[in-house]
């Protein structure tokens, strides 16, 4: 009590304070009556003339924006906006960025509307290059924050245009309604800002409690991601060791005994030193090698050696890597499929969810190989996803369920189920998959995770012939390019996979025919993708431009576009795959050749061989789990052997013969339907502790992918004028 007796004053004031703020009228009188009678100290407030100080500073301000008074309003914007707002916050560096554009170009908008004399001319051209100085100037520094932006990026060439008023990229600077919903924008983000800062300091405490508690979170997140993949990088090295370890007991019992029968008169035969090297060589190229050897006659056998080394043998065992033995991981239970998949149609939606997350989990966090195989395989046998029905109450409707969890947990599976091959030719079966999926789709909100799990279910099931032909057919194209205008809201699954998905359906004639369609479009988005900081998607871009720059009606669109000088802003300052594939795509803008008709049957449909034969299980699918267990409640496989435990009846699956990939060099865009997670494994950017030095000389000559340049005063504004507000692969382990 005595704590609270000595802040007493300053908490009533709080208290007080907050309720003056949130206009309480009646409540601030009966509150400030009981402090009386008690006696208790009520500090004073400040009274009304601060709103009115308030609405005139606000007034000056959007005054001084429409007369042109650059210094009297960026005198005021500093004095009454904060230095934390202005530096930190994305909303007001982006709204000052286009204010002194404003500014910048107001004497030429006010020079269209009234035509000057000749010696106003002359003042007028003196004062326009000063505003366009400044602009430079503040370009250089305070606004050389935003120059990684692909919003602002086209801006940086305005000061070099000799009259932006014709230039295509910055007519619309010059119409007033641009100017119109910049001073609204103005308007409303002084409003809120400043009764922002006069915020009571009961709600200020508040939200730095709310703030530190979410930063805390995320940085506990973070470290347990990294935490579990340092887990399975030393967990591999773990089992290498033992591995060598067990190995070599085992020989050194066997080079005992040789010598124990040695010492009683025994002689060692060849064959049974040449069983020793075998078991010390790590694969199946050495240990020919090894045969080849006779070590009967020391110093022979082998080319690459000198015929005089007598120590072949030793240093050939000493120069290798004992093998690492491949752990056995036991089959998961079997389950009872028919109570699974009526519990998951008729059960409540807590249960539906947590058996979705169950059966996910089971799928994700199985080991690659036979167990991952066998639970696959079980799902298929069973038709969990009833692909092979046509009930109306199947378990793929949950897709449409009105509960949020269902929905999400329900796209995370399908999205699993397509991460691998079996799953995709699985879930191809059923013919309405598509169209759930494509409504979904589009009725989701931009930042959900459910949209982010259906897009890159739909984005793996492009992969299919059969399936890209009908997301063409729908006109998915369109709807990927209308999306992409707009990648702030995105995360960086969500824009990887809509730009890989966009590229797969560009890789068909169809697809390029209907780029031709909105061409204008398209080539617009893909410049301004070029540019984006995120880099692993440069490589799906790159692919993109390549397939439909074929199409001659979409070079002469991309000529007159001056595409060529946008490109070469990227080989001014970019890596070396960069610089290699935008030569490609570039000699395929300059290309004369018409289109050949008789090439186009790439859409006809082919039988599926899988030479999409992708596996790969991102950590994605498992991230932000919103459903929590509460006291009691059966979650994973412990839900799932607790009460859906069936009949002993896994079979192992018989494995296909893998078909031969077919790679292309690094340096050429992508010309085949590729998925992100399988890019990135294909052709990572930096090197893992585990890989062989066989791997890294590999890794070496593709190199790490940097970041492309992103400022450049020739590119033109592809971008609408608008505020708006990696992931490493895990395979096989996943935190659940």
């Amino acid at each position: 009590m005595g704590d609270v007796l000595a802040y007493e004053a300053e908490l009533l004031g709080m208290v007080k304070e907050y309720l003056e703020f949130a206009e309480f009228e009646e409540t601030v009188r009966s509150f400030t009556k009981e402090c009386k009678i008690k006696g208790k100290p009520v500090p004073k407030t400040g009274g009304g003339s601060a709103k009115d100080a308030k609405d005139l500073m606000i007034q000056d301000l959007l005054t001084s924006f429409t007369d042109g008074d650059q210094d009297v309003f960026f005198e005021l914007w500093e004095e009454h906006v904060p230095p934390a707002i202005r530096d930190n916050e994305a909303i007001a560096q982006k709204l000052e960025f286009y204010l002194h554009i404003h500014f910048a170009i107001f004497l030429l908008k006010r020079s269209v509307v009234k035509p000057p004399s000749v010696s106003a001319h002359c003042y007028n051209k003196a004062a326009l290059d000063e505003r366009i100085s400044r602009f430079k100037m503040y370009l250089e520094t305070k606004g050389a924050a935003l120059s990684q932006t692909t919003e602002f990026l086209p801006f940086y060439a305005l000061p070099f245009v000799p009259n932006p008023m014709i230039h295509p990229s910055f007519k619309e600077l010059f119409q007033d309604s641009w100017e119109s919903d910049l001073k609204t924008r103005l308007e409303d983000f002084l409003s809120a800002t400043l009764k922002a800062t006069d915020a009571p300091r009961l709600l200020t405490l508040y939200k730095e409690n709310v703030q530190c508690n979410q930063e805390m979170f995320q940085q506990l997140h973070q470290q347990l991601v990294e935490s579990e993949r340092k887990t399975m990088t030393y967990l591999k090295r773990f089992n290498k060791i033992q591995a060598d370890y067990h190995n070599l007991i085992g020989v050194t019992a066997e080079l005992v005994d040789s010598l124990e029968a040695t010492v009683n008169g025994k002689m060692i035969t060849p064959e049974d030193l040449q069983s020793v090297c075998v078991r010390l060589f790590s694969n199946q190229m050495m240990q020919s090698v090894v045969h080849s050897i006779d070590f009967t006659r020391p110093g022979t056998g082998y080319c690459c050696m000198s015929p005089c080394d007598d120590e072949y043998a030793s240093t050939m065992l000493r120069a290798s890597l004992a093998p690492v033995k491949v752990q056995e991981v036991p089959l998961l239970p079997s389950l009872d499929y028919e109570k699974l998949k009526k519990d998951l149609v008729d059960g409540n939606s807590r249960l539906k969810a947590f058996l979705l997350q169950a059966l996910r989990w089971r799928l994700t966090t199985s080991h690659p190989g036979e167990q991952r195989d066998t639970v696959l395989q079980a799902y298929i046998n069973n038709d969990l996803l009833d692909c092979y029905s046509n009930v109306q109450r199947s378990v793929l409707m949950l897709l449409q369920s009105k509960n949020e969890v269902v929905r999400q947990y329900t796209a995370r599976l399908i999205n699993a189920f397509a991460s691998l091959v079996e799953g995709r030719l699985y879930l191809s079966q059923n013919p309405r998959l598509l169209q759930l999926l494509e409504e979904r789709l589009k009725a989701e909100d931009k930042d959900s995770l459910t949209r982010e799990n259906v897009l890159g279910a739909l984005q793996k099931l492009s992969l299919r012939r059969a399936l890209q032909s009908a997301m063409i057919k729908h006109e998915l194209i369109l709807w990927l390019v209308e999306a992409l205008k707009d990648t702030d809201c995105m995360s960086d699954y969500t824009l990887a996979y809509s730009v890989a998905l966009l590229m797969n359906l560009c890789l068909r004639s169809s697809g390029k025919k209907t780029c031709a369609k909105i061409a204008n479009e398209v080539l617009r988005v893909l410049s301004d993708l070029l540019g984006h900081e995120n880099h692993e998607i440069h490589p799906y871009v790159n692919g993109a431009l390549y397939s439909i720059l074929s199409i001659p009606s979409i070079r002469e669109e991309a000529r007159a576009m001056e595409m060529e000088d946008i490109l070469r802003c990227y080989i001014e300052e970019g890596n070396a795959d960069m610089i290699q594939q935008i030569e490609f795509i570039i000699k395929q803008l300059k290309s004369e050749e018409p289109l050949d008709d008789s090439v186009e049957s790439d859409d006809e449909e082919k039988e599926d061989n899988d030479e999409e034969d992708h596996n790969s299980m991102e950590a994605d699918l498992d991230k932000d789990e919103v459903l929590q267990p509460q006291e009691g409640e059966l979650t994973g496989e412990k839900l799932l052997t607790t009460e859906y435990l069936g009949i002993m009846t896994n079979t192992p699956k018989a494995k296909k013969k893998p078909f031969p990939g077919v790679h292309q060099s690094v340096d050429e865009p992508l010309q085949r339907p590729v998925t992100p997670g399988y890019h990135r494994a294909a052709y990572p950017t930096s090197e893992d502790d585990a890989l062989s030095s066989c791997s890294r000389d590999i890794l070496a000559q593709c190199g790490q992918r940097s970041r492309p340049p992103t400022r450049c005063g020739k590119r033109p504004s592809f971008s609408e004028f608008c505020l708006p507000s990696s992931l490493p692969e895990c395979n096989g382990y996943l935190g659940v």
